[in-house]
């Protein structure tokens, strides 16, 4: 009961197109591997966006700054 040999694959591999047919499972691969392709993609611009973060600054007094500088908006003059 150990692995399986190939012809219990060849036979599991066969039912199933069986029961599902070529053209279901080419539907579902062609899924599954857009889905895969925009995965990627979408790490390739989270990498991008993480590499155009400012740069740090440093203070006069050798400490260093995080963060991005906010403009102050006075509501009372509105």
């Amino acid at each position: 009961m150990g692995s399986f040999s190939i012809w219990h694959w060849l036979i599991v591999l066969v039912i199933v197109m069986l029961v599902f047919g070529t053209k279901k499972l080419r539907n579902i691969g062609s899924d599954l591997g857009g889905a895969v392709k925009g995965f990627k993609e979408g790490m390739k611009d989270g990498d991008a966006a993480a590499g155009a973060a400012p740069q740090q600054k440093i203070a006069g007094d050798g400490q260093t700054i995080e963060g991005e500088a906010r403009e102050k908006v006075d509501k009372t003059h509105s």
